[in-house]
């Protein structure tokens, strides 16, 4: 049965930020809002969660997990980019965007894409998102929460507790989330490619 924990929106209470955190500290898999939607999340060294993730969502092995970050810092050191990605992609974020790009050595092999050792980063402006990432101390390993045969994510706590109570260990309810995805650039080329129109504006990467 998750855990729901309530959480305010713009001023998220320490304490229960610090649980949140330690029940990913122990490989819990967790429901959380962002700036675009609902999404699951877990440690990066947690083993199982990728797994769970796709078993939850039905994905295949080249799907694209996305590593949430704290700051373009963070972001630096998980995917390689060149003079022209660097500047669009700071000026992007934080923001409603996911970047696929390729992965460096501290992405651990399972999380990459198997043949283009590619992966998805992303730097969220969500208070709840940020304050869970500079707690944790690292990135979350993180998947939109869209079910198999679903055309929207679903955007409300108490729904999404609901839906996969026996599925995830936790859910965290900041209030209203938004139902559009982010939008998703592939970067992976030197070049942007618009593959996913959602919430972030796409025309700066037209």
């Amino acid at each position: 049965m998750a855990r729901y924990l309530d959480v305010h929106p713009h001023d998220p209470q320490p304490r229960t930020i610090a649980q949140a955190v330690q029940m990913l500290r122990d490989d819990a898999l967790i429901a959380y809002p962002t700036d675009s939607c609902y999404a699951l999340g877990a440690r990066m060294d947690d083993h199982a969660a990728a797994d769970r993730i796709r078993q939850i969502r039905h994905l295949d092995e080249k799907h694209h997990f996305t590593l949430v970050c704290s700051d373009f810092t963070q972001l630096g050191q998980l995917v390689q980019l060149d003079n022209a990605a660097f500047r669009a992609i700071k000026a992007a974020t934080p923001g409603a965007y996911t970047f696929i790009l390729p992965a460096t050595k501290e992405v651990p092999k399972r999380l990459a894409h198997p043949k283009k050792r590619t992966v998805g980063v992303r730097i969220p402006d969500h208070r709840v998102v940020q304050a869970l990432l500079r707690e944790l101390g690292e990135p979350l390993l993180s998947s939109t929460l869209l079910l198999p045969g679903e055309e929207q994510p679903l955007t409300d706590g108490w729904q999404v507790k609901e839906e996969l109570d026996h599925l995830v260990d936790a859910v965290i309810d900041a209030g209203d989330c938004g139902t559009e995805p982010t939008t998703v650039i592939d970067w992976s080329e030197g070049y942007p490619e618009i593959v996913r129109v959602g919430a972030g504006d796409p025309s700066r990467f037209e």
